[in-house]
């Protein structure tokens, strides 16, 4: 038979022969029964230091033992050994499992122990002292535990015994069951070891063997409930009633003993619990001596059953199941038809796993061979992209696989994980349709344009203050005819436009830029279930990572670029040169801005001065200082050209009047021409032209449209004054929200919607493997081949190889066995 590449891993090649009865009293429990038991034996056994060794799931038969604390189970793999290693003196079975692998070896006339080393396939020395080996055991659990700061651990301790006086089992010893926490522990221990116990027991290939104290009665066990979770029919459980020489004094009739033995109604009448007593003695003694004990104790308990109890006991019934010997005995051909029945499941398995480890194999050695081929990298890895560039655009385009339910995400999903929020200065709840269905792609990028239309015609023309308005209104009266108005308002819609939507457009920008971003993983997932690329990219991690860093860069510098852009469409519907608050109304919504503040003579008006202070006690103050800029009558209000009509002359006198301040914004326009009126009949034929056209412009200022009609809305409330119809300061912030609102339909509907369709979508569909291929691939071969071998990683690859080949050839020496004991089957 072929021996493993470990050469701690080695099977024994000799068995004991059969012994004959007249050696011993039992047969003797090393024996085999046939050349195929040996077989199955050693292929077994061979086959769990191959899966312990390299970590194989594979289903072999195994023996768990599981019982309370104190319950015997340390003292029954003493026994199980042949000889005693104190391992209930360091009380190893409560914080971590002992994975015993017991190799019945002729040879092996004092045990020799070797320990799996820690996060290792190899195994240590071997080792004869057995208060070394409980050393070990203490030492290794202690510095585990407090490397990982618990009070248990899963992680098992191997431990491979090769004696002359145990036989070919493997026993996983568990840590023992407790109700309440050791003084220091956390108080959740019980509950930690119950799970880790019961995650050791599930696997339906393990072989439950439970262990409880004879003094504890059926009716009351709390763990016997706790084996009933993990085995409800108990198929697979051997119950062992441990410290049976415990429970004999109390049995002095044959119906007492039979009903104990029997223990019916508590786990059913097909199951029979096995009765066993181990010696007491915890002296030093020779392991001769150890398992001489053991068959004495076999003996008195048999013998006291037979002669101290009156009636004796059901013997035909009830002796296979009494006695350390009986119970080893039937673990061992327990473990046998066991192995036998697994024996076609498992040669199926490890050729499968064969299979995998050699196509493991096969990309290994592929994946080497392509790391010192540089053209082939490079072809490979520009496949790759074009496939991944070809997913962005199908996902533009409204691809929907891999699952929107599973990839995409809601409207407020896109917010939180964007970190970017809602939109600046947007107080409304901004809602675009199916904000709450998952959406990826060009779905989803609609859907933020949509949202950005909603919040951006949310906003209105923010409020202006009595200050502003009159620093620039000032300004303008100088420098313009009329006085200015149209252009104050124009001046300041186009800072308010400024200063309130872009702020929007960056956001904008920022969002359908995180929609785009999220399209890489999506494409990645795309690639790998459809296999397009039909090249094998899995493993190159820094290719991937400058893959994913290259696309990244492009979508930030697409949105860089459309932020540039429609910042300039912003920049020029505010510019004082456009047009934009001047152009009529298309749909007739807005008023022409000369309706907004009409002079019928902008000369005569040119000097006039507008008061915007809050001042309303000294109105007629202000309309009796006016009549003193009006200049005296000519010849007691006689015609001063000789041969003018009347008409004529009063074009003359309009001509030469000179126009008083405006009077407050405060005071209404009819007021003001009532006023105007009053001066008139005091001062004779004195009527001021000038103050009637003044007048007719305020009237018509007041008659301007409400501003609503667009969502232009002015942010005044409507009982305070400031903001009555007829003043100028109203006026001015109506004319400016007309205005504000007139740059904000430009902007949106002619030139921000499609730069950001245009300045996203486009490239993504036309540039972006080009974009690609000259980031990842324009670069020479040792900067390109840092993305595929990293430092160490030839080193690494060749020791992954050494390692699946050292695993493909013990496998495939198992499945060699395994065929054999097939044929032999």
């Amino acid at each position: 038979m072929a021996t493993a590449t470990n050469p701690n891993l080695i099977t024994p090649t000799k068995t004991p022969t059969h012994r004959s009865h007249s050696s011993r009293k039992h047969a003797d429990p090393n024996s085999m029964d046939s050349g195929d038991s040996k077989s199955r034996f050693e292929a077994y056994n061979r086959l769990q230091a191959a899966a312990v060794a390299f970590g194989e799931k594979l289903p072999i038969p195994e023996i768990v033992a599981l019982g309370g604390q104190s319950d015997g189970k340390s003292s029954l793999l003493e026994a199980l050994l042949g000889f005693r290693f104190n391992v209930r003196e360091v009380e190893m079975g409560t914080r971590r499992p002992l994975i015993l692998q017991m190799v019945h070896d002729q040879t092996a006339l004092e045990p020799r122990c070797r320990f799996q080393e820690e996060d290792s396939e190899e195994y240590g020395s071997p080792m004869v002292l057995a208060s070394a080996i409980a050393d070990v055991i203490k030492s290794r659990t202690e510095a585990l535990l407090r490397k990982t700061q618990t009070v248990v651990s899963s992680k098992p301790i191997v431990m491979r015994a090769e004696y002359a006086h145990c036989p070919n089992l493997t026993i996983i010893d568990t840590p023992g069951f407790v109700l309440k926490a050791k003084k220091g522990e956390p108080e959740n221990t019980p509950e930690e070891i119950l799970s880790m116990v019961k995650s050791l027991a599930s696997p339906p290939n393990r072989l439950l063997l439970f262990l409880q104290q004879s003094s504890v009665e059926w009716c009351s066990s709390l763990w016997l409930d706790a084996i009933r979770d993990i085995d409800p029919s108990f198929r697979r459980t051997v119950i062992v009633v441990s410290k049976f020489d415990n429970r004999l004094k109390e049995f002095s009739d044959r119906w007492e003993v039979d009903r104990y033995l029997s223990a019916s109604g508590y786990i059913g009448d097909n199951i029979h619990p096995f009765f066993v007593a181990l010696p007491k003695d915890r002296g030093t003694i020779s392991n001769e001596e150890f398992r001489r004990q053991i068959t004495n104790v076999d003996g008195d308990v048999i013998r006291h059953l037979r002669e101290g109890v009156n009636g004796g006991f059901d013997e035909e019934k009830f002796r296979p199941f009494i006695g350390f010997g009986c119970l080893r005995e039937y673990l061992e051909n327990e473990l046998q038809k066991r192995y036998k029945e697994a024996a076609p499941a498992t040669l199926a398995l490890l050729e499968q796993r064969c299979d995998e480890v050699t196509a493991d194999l096969s990309r290994i050695d592929s994946k080497m061979v392509s790391m010192s081929d540089v053209a082939h990298l490079r072809r490979a890895a520009m496949i790759h992209a074009a496939s991944i560039s070809g997913h962005m655009g199908a996902f533009i385009d409204g691809a929907a696989d891999p699952a929107p339910e599973q990839w995409g995400r809601t409207t407020i999903e896109e917010q939180l994980e964007s970190g970017i929020g809602g939109w600046p200065r947007v107080t409304t709840d901004v809602k675009p349709p199916n904000s709450t269905l998952k959406l990826y792609g060009g779905a989803a990028f609609e859907r933020v344009m949509h949202e950005f239309r909603c919040a951006t015609y949310s906003i209105e023309c923010p409020s202006i203050s009595r200050e502003k308005v009159a620093n620039i209104l000032l300004a303008h009266s100088g420098r313009f005819s009329g006085g200015g108005m149209t252009e104050a308002a124009a001046e300041i819609a186009r800072d308010a436009a400024k200063s309130w939507l872009a702020p929007l457009l960056d956001t904008a920008c920022d969002r359908l830029a995180f929609v785009l971003g999220n399209l890489f993983d999506l494409a990645v997932e795309r690639n790998r279930n459809h296999g397009m690329s039909k090249v094998d990219m899995d493993g190159y991690i820094g290719f991937h990572a400058a893959l994913r860093h290259s696309y990244n860069r492009f979508i930030k510098d697409l949105s860089k670029q459309c932020k540039q852009l429609v910042r300039h469409h912003l920049d020029s519907v505010t510019s004082p040169y456009s047009q934009v608050c001047y152009e009529t109304d298309r749909q007739g919504a807005f008023p022409a801005p000369a309706t907004l503040f009409n002079s019928h003579n902008s000369a005569q008006v040119a000097s006039s001065f507008f008061e915007l202070s809050d001042r309303r006690s000294n109105f007629q103050e202000e309309i009796s200082r006016d009549q003193e800029n009006i200049p005296p009558e000519i010849n007691g209000g006689q015609q001063t050209t000789p041969g003018k009509n009347a008409d004529a002359k009063e074009a003359l006198r309009e001509s030469q009047l000179t126009i008083p301040e405006t009077p407050s914004p405060d005071q209404p326009s009819d007021a003001v021409c009532a006023g105007a009126r009053k001066k008139d009949h005091g001062n004779g034929n004195e009527i001021v032209g000038g103050r009637k056209r003044q007048s007719r412009m305020m009237a018509n200022a007041g008659r301007y449209v409400d501003p609503q009609q667009n969502g232009g809305a002015v942010l005044f409330g409507s009982s305070d004054i400031n903001s009555r119809p007829g003043s100028a300061y109203s006026d001015i912030c109506s004319a400016a929200a007309h205005h504000f609102a007139r740059i904000r339909e430009v902007l949106i509907e002619r030139s921000v919607s499609s730069t950001l369709n245009s300045s996203f979508l486009t490239p993504c569909r036309e540039r972006l493997v080009v974009a690609l291929s000259l980031d990842l691939f324009a670069v020479n071969d040792d900067k390109f081949m840092d993305m595929f071998v990293a430092p160490g990683a030839i080193d690494a690859l060749q020791n992954e190889r050494q390692s699946l080949h050292k695993r493909q050839k013990t496998l495939q020496s198992c499945l060699q066995e395994f065929k054999n004991i097939a044929r032999a089957l």
